[in-house]
């Protein structure tokens, strides 16, 4: 645990503002009485999910546009957390929109933020397993591309040249040190 005391906020105005996204101005006063203003992106008040959904000894993976490198990226389905739901039932969701699967067990692996000293997100990143056929309709503009990744080679994922985001390099190393711990996929690293 740190024992730096935090900043003392002294005013945050909105900069701009998209239907995704807030820019805010934060001045802030640190304990030694520097003052700085910092510029941060806020999300439109959700956190989101990331599910390593497990079938067999395979991880499914969906293909999707990625408009900020202009390139289709390969990675785990994830999405937003909607109003009342809980991570588990988001992930579930998400599931279904994405993969056309549902889940009847959830493990909690974990949280990853993304450049926190600018941009104020959490993403939930969970183990989906006990996978059934459920399709819900989403919001992506085309159908993605489900691919089924082996976790025997899981590590090689760094080595794919669409497999580059860091939230889903982070948990793709979750995932494998998770699975090491598991009696029934002992075999699988061993």
């Amino acid at each position: 645990m740190s024992s730096l005391k935090k900043p003392q906020i002294l005013r945050i105005s909105e900069v701009a503002s998209s239907r995704l996204f807030t820019i805010q101005s934060v001045q802030l006063r640190f304990s030694n009485g520097v003052e700085r203003i910092y510029e941060r992106m806020k999300p439109a008040g959700r956190e989101a999910v990331m599910i390593l959904a497990l079938e067999g000894e395979e991880v499914l993976m969906i293909e999707e546009y990625a408009v900020g490198i202009e390139s289709y990226e390969l990675g785990f389905p994830k999405g937003l957390i909607d109003a009342g739901e809980t991570p588990q039932q988001a992930a579930v969701r998400e599931l279904k929109e994405e993969v056309g699967m549902g889940a009847k067990q959830l493990t909690l692996l974990g949280h990853v933020t993304m450049a926190p000293s600018y941009f104020s997100s959490r993403m939930h990143i969970l183990v989906a397993e006990q996978l059934y056929p459920e399709w819900l309709e989403g919001d992506e503009p085309e159908p993605l591309l489900v691919h089924r990744w082996p976790l025997r080679t899981l590590i090689d994922l760094l080595d794919h040249p669409q497999f580059q985001e860091a939230r889903n390099v982070s948990a793709m190393f979750l995932l494998r040190e998770w699975i090491t711990k598991q009696p029934h996929f002992a075999h699988i690293f061993g």
